[in-house]
């Protein structure tokens, strides 16, 4: 048999950041040296420059492979019939489901874009992608167009992201969130979406 053909660069970045991540959140952005990642990687450490030439690089590679999983997401929850169900459930599944490793990765993400302009860019860029995201499906359910949409709900979206991320950042610090806080968190991501659901445009 012949040999599997050799990886494109952008699978092969791909797998090394799979190799890289829990490294990365557990040494921290300024504690994992590139010398670091490179051994998690299997590389050396002038052929894992060629790849990743800085640990900025290496956040915003990380965001977008991030971002094309939840972009799957997305569509999915736009192909369904209740598309405010499967937007539950999606983020509800975080809370249950979120790995220590996610948690670690992006507390260690969220702490470098207070220091560094950079990462704080590509953060903030992420947080716009996913409450445009949350806003097509608000339009689609309140029958308002999806700018209409984006800001009258501007607030809600920040609160649903900002929801999912502390919940993963405490699960990688303290464990699985308790039942009561879990309670409490999922009656409000109910109370937005219910806000959300009955607020149709008229006419």
């Amino acid at each position: 048999m012949s040999p599997p053909p050799p990886a494109s660069p952008e699978e092969r970045s791909q797998e090394i950041l799979a190799s890289i991540r829990q490294a990365f959140a557990e040494k921290g952005f300024d504690g994992a040296s590139m010398q670091d990642l490179a051994r998690a990687a299997g590389m050396s450490v002038g052929n894992f420059y060629r790849y990743f030439p800085s640990k900025a690089a290496i956040v915003e590679s990380m965001c977008g492979l991030d971002m094309a999983e939840i972009q799957t997401d997305f569509a999915t929850v736009q192909g369904s019939d209740q598309p405010m169900q499967a937007l539950r459930d999606r983020i509800l599944g975080h809370f249950c489901d979120g790995t220590k490793q996610d948690g670690q990765l992006w507390a260690e993400v969220t702490a470098a874009a207070i220091r560094k302009p950079e990462i704080g860019a590509v953060a903030l860029q992420m947080e716009r992608a996913i409450c445009d995201f949350l806003a097509e499906v608000f339009s689609r359910v309140t029958n308002r167009p999806k700018d209409e949409a984006r800001q009258r709900y501007e607030g809600q979206c920040q609160m649903l992201i900002l929801l999912v991320k502390a919940l993963a950042t405490r699960s990688a610090q303290f464990g699985a969130a308790s039942p009561a806080l879990a309670a409490q968190a999922e009656l409000l991501v109910d109370r937005i979406l219910t806000d959300i659901s009955t607020d149709i445009a008229k006419g």
